[in-house]
């Protein structure tokens, strides 16, 4: 089971991506299995693909507001990460 302070943060890269914007989950304190079915439908919610990988969910994609009312309607402590 992963650990944390129980915050989840989103944020949106770029870096390594050839300047396409992916939005970031960080800190989702699930189990594979789990976790990989947030990360499945946060990209319905959004309409778009992405990847679940090191326990961090990518959203393709520019979409921090809309994951985040997602993860708030479930439940979360959300923050914005990353300026």
């Amino acid at each position: 089971m992963p650990t944390g302070d129980g915050t989840v943060r989103v944020s949106r890269e770029t870096k390594g991506r050839g300047g396409k914007a992916v939005t970031v989950v960080k800190g989702v304190l699930l189990d594979s299995v789990a976790l990989a079915e947030l990360g499945k439908q946060l990209k319905a919610a959004c309409g778009t693909g992405g990847t679940v990988k090191d326990g961090i969910i990518e959203v393709q994609g520019d979409h921090c507001e809309r994951v985040m009312q997602v993860l708030k309607a479930q439940g979360y402590s959300v923050k914005r990460a990353g300026g």
